[in-house]
């Protein structure tokens, strides 16, 4: 659902660009050789998920600005199963931070543990470089009000250590 405000600024709420049950598919050139995809190859894998978010939110092609916030959990092992999942935390008027999550989930015992998560901040751009405006997000569940909440923290570090 899109909602219009004042001028016309579009108003999308976080549902409708979320990922919630993307399954990662992994071959075995990704594992080391005990067996174990580690954390940065996870992230390679994952970031055309947020990307995917982001495009689908703006409705433009998005470019990656940056990675931040990276928090490795466990190491994926062979037989689980790698689930993405994926919002838009907050947008500003030309750039948004979307949040991506993986969990691994052991069909043997069902169990899911945390793998990973990272913040990606998206910028819209047109042929000459300049930045688009992009729509705003409107978080409507507890946990997408807390995420909306600190995602402006994180920008404030962000821009702290660009000015550093």
């Amino acid at each position: 659902m899109v909602i219009l405000k004042e001028g016309n600024k579009k108003i999308k709420s976080v549902a409708e660009s979320a990922i919630e049950h993307h399954r990662l598919e992994l071959s075995l050139e990704t594992l080391s050789p005990d067996g174990i995809i580690y954390g940065s190859k996870i992230l390679e894998l994952v970031s055309s998920v947020a990307s995917l978010v982001a495009d689908n939110h703006s409705e433009l092609t998005c470019k990656t600005l940056g990675i931040d916030f990276i928090r490795y959990f466990s190491a994926f092992k062979i037989g689980d199963i790698l689930i993405c999942k994926s919002s838009v935390n907050r947008v500003w008027e030309n750039a948004m931070e979307v949040g991506l999550k993986v969990v691994a989930e052991d069909f043997r015992l069902l169990e899911e543990k945390r793998i990973l998560s990272a913040y990606f901040t998206f910028v819209a751009l047109d042929d000459a470089e300049n930045h688009l405006e992009l729509p705003l997000v409107m978080p409507h569940t507890r946990v997408q009000k807390r995420r909306y909440l600190e995602a402006e923290k994180r920008r404030s570090l962000r821009l702290k250590r660009s000015h550093l």
